[in-house]
């Protein structure tokens, strides 16, 4: 990865421009809802009666009863990279998610929906002399490397869970995972007569994807409790076979020759493990942390290999390693059982830090810093008064030694819609 900044495209089709996203399956979504996005993704503890946590399925059985959840939201982000003194700028808008939620018997809940799982977005070029100790020109072309790729892979999901007894509950979520990882790399030359050589690499995921969740509360007296969550996803082979295309081309001679590869059941998810906790205060202040463990040093990667004469394209191991993620965050609302809008406005705030579970040319991928402030804003009117307007405003860091620099500063809207629609009502 050098000189990536010498061009850096002012747009993204996944929610993404970042050149880390050429590696592995592209950039991970923190695949949070409003509500955790603000406290940067912080979950596995909370088990909301008014909000949707996917992230831990056991949290379904708070659901209200005779309530429908619909929440959405769209993000807006600007980028800004940095490189040997270079910078430049990018924006981008995203669809994020549409999940919903609702109670079918007591202290049984189902949820559904669709969420983003990883993103690929990028388009960048560097140019260079072929020798640099030549100064003539006909006898020294230059080479120009050009990067690019879109796609990511998104889940549909559904779930359920269930409080068999007292302050213990477990659920699952089955997602079927879908979508297109493209990318791109061409190598040309100023002088005509040499051929440009173009490698495409493409993959069509389809698999499925499971996660387990369980959480217990224990009471710490009058007012306070402390919950505890678990969260467990195998990995496996999603049944999806990445391709190489390797395409010689000459303007001149107007010869094109192209190898094809292909790799049976090539792409792999890791098993990741979570455990976290909530502390809830007069169910007004809640503190909590999380950890996470992804085991992507298991999983091997399809790799094209050309060494003189003998090309191939095959699973290589040891280009991915184990990420962690640690975060911390909590919310505080005074009560939503009183008159003053202040005082039932969620305030929310966050910071994680995640190692990256890609190798770039040997060396460990940029460390993630994300710190996160939001409010969830109740929408009070003469039909509906448990509706909420999330609001969430992030930075986050993605850096690495000697690599590109990356600080963005992303605004996510988001729109819990929450109805009586299942209660009777009496006509007089």
């Amino acid at each position: 990865m050098c000189a990536l900044l010498t061009y850096v495209s002012a747009y993204a089709q996944s929610g993404t421009n970042s050149p880390y996203s050429q590696f592995g399956l592209g950039l991970l979504s923190d695949e949070s809802t409003g509500f955790n996005r603000a406290m940067s993704g912080l979950s596995y503890g909370f088990h909301e009666h008014n909000q949707i946590n996917l992230q831990n399925p056991a949290s379904y059985s708070a659901i209200d009863s005779l309530s429908f959840i619909l929440d959405a939201a769209v993000s807006f982000q600007t980028t800004n990279f940095k490189e040997n003194g270079k910078s430049k700028n990018a924006k981008n808008a995203d669809f994020e998610y549409a999940v919903a939620a609702f109670r079918a018997a007591k202290h049984v809940g189902f949820s559904f929906g669709i969420i983003p799982y990883t993103n690929i977005g990028y388009n960048y070029s560097n140019t260079a002399n072929v020798n640099a100790f030549s100064s003539v020109e006909s006898i020294n072309p230059t080479y120009t490397n050009t990067y690019n790729g879109d796609g990511g892979i998104h889940e549909v999901y559904i779930g359920a869970g269930w409080q068999p007894f007292k302050n213990f509950s477990f659920g699952f979520n089955v997602g079927y995972l879908w979508g297109e990882l493209n990318r791109y790399v061409t190598n040309s030359y100023s002088d005509a007569y040499v051929n440009t050589l173009s490698k495409e690499y493409t993959t069509q995921v389809h698999g499925f994807r499971y996660n387990f969740g369980l959480q217990y509360t224990q009471p710490l007296g009058k007012n306070d409790d402390v919950t505890l969550g678990l969260v467990y996803e195998p990995g496996h082979k999603t049944n999806s076979d990445p391709k190489c295309y390797v395409i010689s081309s000459n303007s001149q001679t107007a010869v094109n020759d192209t190898a094809s590869y292909s790799i049976n059941n090539g792409i792999s998810i890791p098993d990741m493990y979570g455990v976290g906790f909530v502390w809830n205060h007069r169910d007004q202040l809640k503190l909590g942390f999380d950890y996470q463990l992804q085991k992507w040093n298991d999983i091997s990667t399809p790799e094209y290999i050309s060494n003189g004469s003998s090309t191939s394209f095959q699973l290589v191991n040891g280009e991915y390693k184990n990420r962690n993620k640690f975060t911390f965050g909590g919310e505080y609302c005074k009560g939503e059982r009183y008159r003053s809008f202040l005082n039932r406005v969620h305030y929310r705030a966050g910071v994680s830090y995640a190692s990256s579970y890609q190798k770039i040319n040997g060396q460990d991928g940029p460390k993630e810093i994300t710190a996160s402030l939001g409010f969830g804003i109740p929408i009070i009117n003469t039909y509906n008064n448990r509706s909420m307007l999330n609001i969430t405003a992030q930075w986050i860091n993605r850096s690495a030694d000697k690599l590109i620099k990356e600080n963005t500063f992303m605004l996510t809207v988001g729109l819990t819609f929450n109805e009586r629609w299942f209660a009777k009502f009496k006509v007089e």
